[in-house]
């Protein structure tokens, strides 16, 4: 997208240049919409350490059920005594595991850092809409996550019902304390839903609101759309999360009866209620990733995104229908086969526009100038293991399949290659691509490489197994399937992922030494590493307080890249085209 700076700075906005803030001002307590994406990074990353050594507890207990595991100390307090995993405690992991990485690394990895950092960059603002909300949204968002935190430490150990949370089981009422551990659970994510709805009221009104001159709808960055429809997602779908854990805490600690059946209660309404969320939640946590990959594999073929107004339909289009779907998760709950049907029927819809995305990605490989840059090669791995997420999705969107597969451990393999596969391969190709940006410096791309290609060999060597698992019948949440006679033949299976999944986990150190080696003492990134089109390339990396000197104009749409094969002629970001007059206002 190419751009000049032609307007004066907005009244109010603060200029771009000398920053004259305190250490405090400009770090911690930052209203810099960039710096707070930056803070949203590094403490995501830590919950994703916190989500991975739990994963790897699970794990150990799958593969060597009963045996101490190594290091056993540093799982919480009663999981592992003697380092071996009790029972009870490994629902916990289980439960801790599932909240970690969804809420509390996918989920702000994905939207609170690139939302954070992007959106003003991208489309011509100096920074958010409301600054002082966006701090106080990663201030509360930090918040939640240090209660999730305390209750791995607490009296009776940490919640124990499944990240899903079922009633009555997280329902049951005790005041001994024994139960504070789920109690904390529920508090924390009501104060993470309140950190997601101040992030989505300012990423909404910034891009309603802040766009440059020249900026039209049709000109935003697929990210910036993507990001956009997450927001509006998040609006309509955090307030009923926030309100049945708020009856739940109800039903814990005072006496009510919303999900007790005893008392009259409906743990049915627990499951409506949590589904509508859970599945906009499921496009919260991947509709970002269709943006960055999007952003990503235009410019590693050096060709304009195929189909971009499809694009945006279908982004849109997937976000209404995820709102129609949540029924599916239930089909084994009871439900009316009428109602079952038109869930199913639902669901399968929605592989259209998916597959419109995927179509589009090709094409827009198709023929280009690729190149293989470490962000190139993650966005690539994302279509391939959403392409293989989504098929298996189909399987469970269908009644009668889903009521066999429904609970097994080919639903833990599809979740994974979405939001694993999917997800956190779309982050590292963000992380990739804009560091540069954020930090003024380039992570090596040969450590970068050796990064993606362990990721990706370990990755699907753990989670693709689990579908012949789920196939077999092995349930998810059992604790030790050597204990069920018809799973023994399959325990080699559990071992083989096992060794790949601690595998997956150390591969990712290279990525944290990357990281810290290139910030200690990394070289300089040049002004735009990529040759990318984006706005944000116009302005010093990392970017100044202000974003930019002056409010640039915006003079084509994105993804105007050179036809392929002649990466030498293209134009650099910061001229505008000779000749093209400036857009009627």
């Amino acid at each position: 997208m190419t751009a000049s700076a032609t307007a004066a700075p907005r009244g109010g906005a603060p200029h771009a240049g000398h920053d004259d803030r305190s250490f405090i001002r400009k770090y911690i307590a930052s209203t810099d919409h960039k710096i707070i994406g930056i803070q949203f990074l590094f403490v995501s990353l830590f919950f994703l350490l916190v989500g991975g050594l739990l994963a790897m507890g699970i794990r150990w207990q799958l593969g060597f059920p009963g045996q101490p595991m190594p290091l056993g100390g540093w799982l919480p307090s009663g999981v592992a005594p003697g380092g071996v995993v009790a029972p009870k405690m490994y629902i916990s992991l289980v439960t801790m595991h599932g909240t970690f990485m969804i809420f509390f690394a996918v989920m702000p990895l994905l939207v609170g850092v690139f939302a954070n950092y992007l959106i003003p960059l991208k489309i011509g603002a100096p920074d958010m809409a409301f600054p002082r909300l966006n701090m106080w949204s990663f201030w509360v968002f930090v918040l939640s996550g240090l209660v999730m935190l305390s209750s791995l430490f607490v009296l009776g150990g940490p919640a124990a019902a499944g990240w899903t949370a079922y009633a009555p089981l997280s329902a049951t009422p005790d005041y001994t304390g024994v139960h504070l551990g789920q109690q904390l659970w529920c508090v924390s994510i009501v104060l993470f839903g309140l950190s997601s709805l101040l992030g989505s009221v300012n990423y909404i009104t910034t891009v309603v609101n802040m766009r440059a001159p020249g900026m039209t709808w049709f000109r935003l960055p697929l990210s910036v759309w993507a990001l956009f429809i997450t927001a509006i997602l998040a609006i309509l779908a955090v307030p009923v999360l926030a309100g049945a854990v708020i009856m739940l805490l109800f039903d814990q600690t005072i006496g009510t009866h919303f999900y007790l059946p005893a008392a009259g209660g409906q743990p049915m309404m627990w499951q409506h209620l949590f589904w509508f969320f859970g599945h906009p939640e499921v496009y919260i946590l991947i509709l970002p990733a269709f943006g960055i990959v999007s952003d990503v594999i235009a410019n590693g073929s050096r060709k304009p995104i195929f189909g971009y107004a499809s694009m945006v339909y279908a982004m849109i289009s997937i976000a209404f229908l995820g709102f129609i779907v949540w029924g599916h998760h239930m089909f084994i709950s009871g439900m009316n086969p009428t109602l079952a049907s038109y869930f199913m029927v639902s669901t399968i819809v929605i592989a259209v526009p998916s597959a419109v995305k995927v179509f589009n990605w090709l094409a827009t490989m198709w023929r280009g100038d690729l190149h293989f840059t470490t962000p190139m090669l993650c966005a690539i791995a994302f279509v391939s293991m959403f392409i293989i997420g989504g098929l298996s999705g189909i399987f469970m969107a269908s009644t009668p399949v889903d009521m066999y597969i429904h609970g097994t451990y080919f639903i833990v393999a599809h979740i994974h290659y979405v939001l694993f596969g999917g997800s956190l391969f779309a982050v590292f190709a963000g992380i990739y691509f804009w560091f540069p940006k954020m930090f003024g410096k380039q992570l090596d791309e040969r450590w970068g490489k050796v990064h993606f290609a362990l990721t990706f060999i370990f990755y699907n060597l753990t989670f693709f197994p689990m579908h012949i698992l789920g196939v077999a019948g092995e349930m998810r949440r059992i604790y030790d399937p050597t204990a069920y006679a018809y799973l023994r033949p399959l325990q080699p299976i559990n071992v083989f992922i096992t060794i790949n999944a601690f595998l997956l986990f150390l591969s990712q150190f290279v990525f944290a030494g990357n990281v810290v080696r290139t910030l200690w003492k990394g070289r300089k990134a040049p002004l735009n590493p990529w040759r990318d089109n984006g706005l944000e390339w116009t302005t010093p990396s990392p970017p100044p307080h202000g974003n930019f000197a002056t409010i640039p104009t915006v003079y084509h749409g994105p993804y105007e890249y050179s036809v392929p094969g002649a990466a030498e002629d293209y134009t650099p970001v910061n001229q505008p085209p000779a000749a093209v007059p400036e857009p009627a206002r």
